[in-house]
């Protein structure tokens, strides 16, 4: 899949985004869920912030793919999904 940059005003937690998009004329609709998760929150706390994420996106929703782990802060790293297609 082709990934193009959308601007999303200010990063919040918990953001549901719907994006529709015109391909060859054809709509197409992609939903993206935004979120934040705090480092001190980690279900298995490790040094090892790779394995955090991983447990982080592992134990997610079902229903959603993971598409995009954001630049990590020393208090949070945002991670964006998008919801699979029925």
């Amino acid at each position: 899949m082709s990934i193009i940059g959308i601007e999303i005003p200010r990063l919040e937690e918990d953001q549901d985004i719907s994006v529709e998009v015109k391909i060859n004329g054809i709509k197409k609709q992609y939903n993206y869920r935004v979120e934040i998760f705090y480092w001190e929150e980690c279900p298995f706390p490790t040094e090892d912030r790779v394995e955090c994420i991983k447990n982080l996106v592992s134990s997610y929703d079902q229903r959603w793919d993971l598409a995009h782990i954001g630049l990590p802060t020393d208090e949070y790293i945002p991670i964006t999904f998008r919801k699979k297609r029925e």
